[in-house]
């Protein structure tokens, strides 16, 4: 896998992710398929070849196209994503992400969230974590 597999995805790069995640794997007219403001077919055809040079992407032929699927399964990445986002804006504070997540008005839970998120707390404490 490429060593560059931690570096940031863009807005369009994360949307073509989820596309690919969610298919399993695609080709080129996939993605411009699931995409709602979907960018040109060599556009997505540049983001699938950055995609893969960064290491989030493998490809095989079939005939003309080529099958593009994840290199890392999807848990794995958002943990990877989540470590990254917890150090470079929360100081490795997992109290300060939960609680700018818990602060934040957009986000407002349903008691049945709070419910599961005061189970995983209790979990966690039993486990020693």
């Amino acid at each position: 896998m490429s060593q560059k597999h931690d570096e940031g995805l863009s807005r369009r790069e994360r949307q073509i992710m989820d596309v690919v995640y969610r298919l399993g794997e695609a080709t080129v007219a996939d993605v411009l398929r699931e995409l709602r403001d979907a960018p040109s077919y060599s556009a997505v055809r540049t983001f699938l070849r950055i995609l893969e040079e960064k290491g989030h992407l493998r490809h095989k032929e079939a005939g003309p196209r080529y099958v593009y699927s994840p290199r890392v399964p999807r848990e794995k990445a958002r943990r990877s994503a989540l470590r990254g986002l917890l150090h470079n804006f929360f100081d490795d504070s997992r109290e300060t992400l939960v609680a700018a997540l818990l602060d934040d008005e957009a986000s407002q839970l349903s008691p049945q969230e709070l419910e599961n998120l005061a189970g995983l707390i209790e979990r966690a404490r039993k486990e020693g974590r």
